[in-house]
């Protein structure tokens, strides 16, 4: 990757992360053994599981899936699910040594300078991929089909990023929002 791609500074607001383990999860068990977990099966089909080192958030469904939210990095979402999988275990619930864990969704921010404002329905008439609906939402919605993230773009030149499996995919695809803008005359300049 270039490091004319790298040039944004982006910081990740949040991981999706999931695994199938494969076995089933006694999920009144582990709701019962676990602090810090909820089931309310009236109202949601899994356990809600939260952790606080690192800081996320787990729903472990009986079928063996667990999907991790709420981690801010990859690393700390991976290191979220194997704590979750070991407090299972130590519940007396045999898993897999060995599980695929798989990133579904980063969500990240980042940011341009913009003097004036950027004219976001101007944007929105001038690029495909984009809807601007300022009476429902202030920011404009623009979709990069590869790789495939959709941005959030605010006048104030704030951005978020959602959709990404990697963090190179975000950078790639900022690289190419950058490039749409510049194509309209948009001068992207990056903070300091």
């Amino acid at each position: 990757m270039s490091d004319f791609l790298k040039e944004f500074q982006v910081k990740v607001e949040n991981v999706v992360a999931f695994t199938s383990l494969g076995k089933k999860i006694p999920l009144i068990k582990i709701a019962n053994k676990l602090t810090d977990a909820e089931y309310a099966p009236e109202s949601f089909p899994g356990v809600v599981y939260r952790i606080n080192d690192p800081r996320a958030a787990t729903l472990i469904f009986s079928s063996g899936k667990i999907v991790c939210t709420g981690a801010k990095s990859i690393d700390k979402a991976k290191i979220a699910m194997r704590k979750v999988v070991d407090d299972i275990r130590k519940v007396g619930v045999p898993l897999p040594k060995k599980f695929h864990i798989r990133v579904e969704n980063i969500v990240a921010s980042t940011s341009i300078e913009t003097k004036p404002k950027l004219n976001l329905e101007e944007i929105s008439f001038s690029l495909e991929n984009v809807e601007y609906e300022p009476e429902q939402f202030p920011g404009l919605v623009c979709r990069i089909p590869e790789p495939r993230v959709a941005f959030l773009v605010f006048g104030s030149g704030k951005i978020i990023c959602t959709g990404a499996r990697t963090i190179d995919d975000i950078h790639t695809a900022l690289g190419h929002l950058r490039k749409k803008l510049e194509g309209l005359g948009i001068k992207v300049r990056l903070p300091k």
